[in-house]
């Protein structure tokens, strides 16, 4: 005879709802945002259907129309033009650049929105990486320095949270510093605590254009195969002063955010990034899979493993849903 029957939990909707023990919210989510130059420019990545890359004009739009669904956070990241990129990433200090005059326009129309910003050299730089290459190798301490001048810039135009997405060893700590001798004690650091070497990176370089120019990027983003490192790395960025701590990717790493969020009491995010949505979007319009609920499941399943904050460009499509 049988006693047990978890079904019973299961028989209905009502009974189902009470009992679901995870739940996706709007308030969960930031949405990144591509900044290209020019006016009246909407152009879609082909790699990432539904996602464009704006002018600043177009852009307001775009943030206006997120607002009015209830997104409130966003991760603007700009597309550079190739005649502004050096080896030292200079541009990425100038007031007066694309980025800082996004921000600060998106601040000025939309005061209410949060703001997390991208620190790191790879948008800027001639060579494609995150840090300053010397003679081959991408050099760590010097790359600080041009790390900190950046963040001070876009805490000057008005980020609200910043997030160092280099992998540089101390950058936390430095930043905090540059930041809290410069008055802004209020912005916060988003590290991107577990950002693997990862295969899944290709549509986000496609839209940005910072794919490296040379070699790749293993000798800083984290070993694919390697999980005890992840605590490494969160123990020194709590150490060093970081408010959020990311894991990147979210859906082949969904262990490493449960490891994070078993040994932290900082706030967890995950970056849904541009190769998982791709995959889902393209299956989706290809009709193999139903794009809607493959899309819900994966953000489900990065709520679950304990993320508090998902970056995702499923954030729109996500806000539309909840409105059926």
């Amino acid at each position: 005879m049988i006693t047990k029957r978890p079904r019973r939990n299961r028989y209905n909707e009502v009974i189902r709802s009470m009992v679901q023990e995870t739940a996706l919210e709007l308030n969960d989510f930031i949405f990144p945002l591509f900044i290209i130059e020019g006016q009246n420019q909407k152009i879609e990545v082909a790699s990432m259907p539904g996602i464009n890359r704006y002018s600043i004009d177009t852009l307001l739009d775009e943030v206006a129309s997120c607002v009015d669904l209830g997104i409130k956070a966003f991760a603007p990241f700009p597309s550079i033009p190739e005649n502004l990129k050096d080896k030292y990433a200079k541009e990425s200090e100038n007031p007066e650049g694309l980025f800082p005059r996004a921000i600060r326009e998106i601040k000025k129309n939309f005061p209410e929105v949060v703001l997390m910003t991208d620190v790191a050299m790879d948008p800027y730089s001639s060579d494609g990486h995150d840090g300053i290459v010397i003679n081959g190798e991408i050099v760590n301490d010097e790359t600080l320095e041009v790390l900190g001048r950046m963040a001070l810039t876009q805490a000057q135009a008005g980020a609200d949270i910043v997030g160092p997405s280099d992998m540089m060893d101390g950058r936390v700590g430095h930043i905090r510093r540059v930041l809290d001798e410069n008055g802004f004690h209020k912005v916060g650091i988003m590290s991107y605590t577990a950002k693997y070497a990862s295969a899944f990176y290709g549509p986000f370089r496609d839209a940005l254009d910072s794919a490296p120019k040379m070699g790749d990027k293993k000798t800083y983003q984290m070993n694919p195969a390697n999980s005890r490192e992840a605590l490494i790395e969160a123990a020194l960025d709590t150490e060093e002063g970081a408010d959020y701590l990311m894991v990147k990717p979210a859906l082949a790493y969904l262990d490493i955010i449960k490891l994070l969020r078993d040994n932290s009491h900082l706030p967890i995010a995950a970056y849904n990034v541009s190769g998982e949505y791709a995959m889902v979007k393209a299956a989706g319009l290809k009709g193999w899979i139903d794009g809607e609920k493959a899309m819900l499941e994966s953000l489900l399943s990065i709520k679950r493993a304990g993320a508090d904050i998902i970056l995702s460009y499923f954030a729109k499509d996500f806000a539309k849903y909840m409105q059926q």
